[in-house]
């Protein structure tokens, strides 16, 4: 027969919990706000400065979302 044994020592205060989600709150503020000036930033160029880059307006968002979260 087996038995199957769950132990979980260490559980996370309610102090450290709230800690964590701060920072988790905080770290996606900050991507946020990188994807947001990123966004505004490619969106100012004209079109001739984007194919100066190798970008066309259509990647704008895609740009942006890889520079602020990484995928």
């Amino acid at each position: 027969m087996a038995f199957i044994t769950d132990t979980r020592n260490a559980s996370l205060s309610l102090g450290d919990r709230f800690a964590n989600f701060r920072a988790n709150l905080a770290e996606a503020t900050a991507k946020r706000k990188i994807y947001k000036t990123t966004l505004t930033e490619l969106s100012a160029l004209s079109s001739r400065d984007l194919a100066d880059l190798g970008l066309h307006r259509s990647q704008i968002k895609t740009v942006a979302y890889e520079a602020a979260y990484g995928n």
